[in-house]
Parts: structure tokens; sequence; C-alpha cells
């Protein structure tokens, strides 16, 4: 009798878990394997309400676009993105998407940066509404770069963004 294990169980969340991080070529194109990828890790997470894994889908999506409109990610062939996912604490979760940097054509490095707008420069907006949509369904975000050093400002930023379970999500031990 062979014994078969699912190694995909969905398993209760905790305090320092991480799944895997997932590389991307720098394409828009590949905004629907960012999705599609996501939604399998947060479907390994017992108890996960639709509502919160859809959002941070969606902020997510929104943060690889970023990556692949504003850095080197999108410009260069060999451009990439990395995405994680991780638990700082059992009840939340921390997603962030890291691109490669600096684009030769911005003459300064510029951290993303939620715009400021009145309503009707909003309705005519076209786009830029990504951030702020971030920022709404977000408990917090950010960005920051991927070396602290001075000298290395536009290798790389990483934004972030992080979603409290709801209580109902959580294991006994973390209420």
């Amino acid at each position: 009798m062979a014994i078969v294990s699912n190694i995909h169980t969905p398993t209760p969340p905790f305090a320092g878990r991480r799944w895997p991080s997932r590389l991307y070529p720098g394409d828009l194109a590949q905004t629907r394997w960012v999705r599609a990828d996501l939604t399998a890790d947060l479907h390994r997470l017992v108890g996960l309400p639709a509502e919160t894994s859809e959002n941070i889908v969606l902020c997510a999506s929104e943060m690889f676009s970023n990556a692949v409109d504003h850095s080197l990610s999108g410009e260069d062939v060999e451009g990439r993105v990395i995405r994680t996912l991780h638990m700082p604490t059992a009840s939340t979760l921390q997603v962030a998407i890291i691109d490669d940097g600096q684009r030769t054509d911005h003459a300064e490095f510029q951290a993303p940066q939620t715009p400021q707008h009145t309503i009707e420069e909003w309705e005519q907006a076209e786009r830029g509404r990504g951030l702020l949509l971030i920022g709404h369904l977000a408990d917090r975000w950010g960005t920051r770069s991927v070396l602290d050093f001075p000298f290395c400002q536009g290798l790389g930023t990483v934004t972030w963004a992080e979603f409290t379970l709801p209580e109902a999500a959580l294991p006994e031990a973390a209420r």
C-alpha cells in the first residue's frame, strides 16, 4: 500500500510562515501568472476569506504592473520581478514585489508614492489609481530600497502590502 501525501493541504496560519518566492519576466502579459500563482499559494492557508484573498491578489497585480511600467524590470529584455509572500505575525500576511531597479530613462530615482489629486483630477485621469487602490485595500503598505545603503539607491525597490487576517481565520491559539 502506497502512502500518498498531499503537500498542498491547507494549513493554519502561523508567525514566520513563508511561501517560496516566485520569479517572473518583466512583461505585463505575466500579470495573469502572478495572479494565478498567488491565488494558489493563498489557497494553502486555512480559513482565509475569499474577499481577503482577492484583495491581496489585486494589490499584488497592481504592484507587479507598476514594477514593469516604472523600473528596469519592464525596460530590459531580461528584466525580472520577484514576488514574495510571508506572515510576519500569525495574523498578518505580507505580499511584496521586488523590481530590477531604476530605469535609465529617468534622471533621478523616485520611490513609488500615493498620488495626491483632487476629485476632479481623479475623474479625468486615465491612469495612476493603482497605488490609491493598494492604499485603500491593504492595512499597511510601503516601499524600501532592496539594499539599504545610500550608494545602492536605485538598484531595486521592494513594494509591499500587509493584510490583517480576520479573527475567524486565526487558530484558537492566535486569537
